[in-house]
């Protein structure tokens, strides 16, 4: 039997790793120093979650297969220190997919912004289509139980990220799938902490391009500036695609896709959505999918999930949450709700909360991605900002990075609250967008402003 021990086994991506290797019939064993819901109930049910947090060398015996070390772990990690004593195997989430699924055709969705929600409109096709495949995906959508498949499947749909591998390889995850197939769908600067220069930013995806081998397909954006630059510039020997929005029109608040049968309503919306759905296509077509059959199934696609959620609705007014964080991916979440409904009022809440938005040098990319917005409010917790060891910004200083001089600042979730829940929101849509929570800010009463026709 295959037996692997995972260090910070608590992960997202981790646990739901372990859970897939469980289903497979290995042993599997882990460790971490916290873990948090839903990891833990999971990991309980499957009757491998940690009986006590912490390391413990004990645990890493010469019989193991090998070891899945996570990026929460530290260098000097002791677990890790006694896998290297022993000679045990130890391999990075992505190695391990890789090592997992070498026979398979892989298919890599890579780009600063959109990589979910193609993913997710991928897979959601593929499964319409009764098609047998694997998957990674770095959140938790609809219609899947984990985040992860490995199987004897034929075909592999991996979401690429750009973010450091493990803490002994600090090289981007995307480079260990060795695609055939790559979509690149955006370059904006991000993960400041770890690419504080865009050049070197930018430079990965150039580099993950060049992987692209004779017999793959590099898929890519030509709507980002960017991208089509360094696409046009790679030496890639493989085959070039460049996509571009898919053609469509807007009615009473809905969106229709233009296709050679006609006018075909979906379930999401915005141009940055309608580049993804663009991409999702040709990734379907080079994995054998016709157009007809993508036709068929992408109108049940409600979207990726914190993508543009509809949280509530009322007779004139919906509340949407959108994991919206880095500048691109704010303007186009705003612009696209906005240009989805152009007559009602638009409240645009943005909390920031990673490194990069909390870091004063990194603010001026910020500039006009809350223009379209009618009110702009930015939330920012001071403990969070402290923890990151950075300044607390003023609202002085968010308004002039964000160029918007009317910007209203809130550092308290209940003065946050209160300040939402004495809106009035007929014909008006308020959208919050965060990969945090406005630290655990109740959202109930505001969903039942909106439910109660307040809205």
């Amino acid at each position: 039997m295959n037996k692997y021990h995972f260090i910070a086994i608590g992960g997202a991506v981790m646990h739901n790793l372990a859970l897939a290797l469980l289903r497979k019939g290995y042993q599997v064993s882990g460790s971490d120093d916290e873990i948090y819901e839903p990891s833990r109930t999971r990991l309980e049910n499957a009757k491998i979650l940690p009986p006590e947090y912490g390391w413990f060398p004990e645990k890493i015996t010469a019989d193991l297969d090998g070891i899945i070390l996570g990026m929460h772990a530290r260098i000097d990690n002791p677990e890790l220190i006694r896998a290297q004593e022993l000679g045990v195997p130890v391999f990075s989430f992505p190695e391990f997919i890789y090592n997992q699924s070498q026979t398979k055709k892989r298919a890599v969705i890579a780009g600063s912004h959109g990589k979910t929600s193609i993913t997710s409109m991928i897979l959601h096709v593929l499964q319409d289509q009764k098609m047998d495949f694997d998957y990674l995906v770095g959140a938790q959508i609809e219609g899947f139980d984990l985040m992860v498949r490995l199987s004897d499947a034929p075909v592999i749909v991996i979401e690429g990220d750009e973010y450091l591998t493990s803490p002994i390889d600090r090289t981007p995850k995307f480079f260990h799938y060795k695609h055939d197939i790559a979509l690149v769908s955006g370059i904006a600067w991000d993960h400041f902490n770890v690419f504080p220069d865009f050049e070197v930013y930018k430079d990965q995806f150039s580099k993950l391009m060049d992987l692209t081998t004779q017999s793959g397909e590099l898929i890519y954006c030509e709507v980002d500036q960017l991208v089509k630059e360094a696409a046009e510039k790679s030496s890639t020997p493989g085959q070039k695609t460049p996509y571009n929005a898919h053609p469509a029109v807007i009615r009473d608040g809905k969106t229709f896709l233009k296709t050679g049968s006609g006018l075909l309503e979906i379930g999401i919306f915005g141009d940055h959505n309608l580049q993804n759905l663009q991409g999702a296509l040709e990734i379907c077509r080079a994995l054998g999918v016709s157009n007809e059959q993508f036709y068929a199934s992408i109108p049940s696609f409600k979207g990726a999930a914190k993508r543009q959620e509809i949280l509530a609705s009322g007779k004139s007014g919906i509340l949407f949450r959108d994991f919206a964080h880095a500048p691109s991916k704010l303007k186009a979440t705003v612009n696209a709700v906005k240009n989805q409904f152009p007559d009602r009022k638009l409240i645009s809440v943005q909390e920031l909360h990673t490194y990069s938005s909390l870091n004063k040098d990194f603010l001026p990319n910020y500039a006009h991605s809350m223009e379209e917005t009618d009110v702009a409010v930015i939330y920012l917790n001071p403990h969070a900002v402290a923890l990151k060891k950075l300044d607390l910004m003023d609202e002085e200083t968010l308004r002039e990075g964000f160029k918007r001089p009317d910007l209203m600042l809130f550092t308290e979730s209940q003065a946050l609250k209160a300040y939402l829940l004495a809106q009035n929101y007929s014909n008006t849509n308020l959208l919050l967008m965060s990969s945090g929570n406005y630290d655990n800010l109740d959202l109930e009463p505001l969903k039942a402003k909106f439910n109660s026709n307040e809205a």
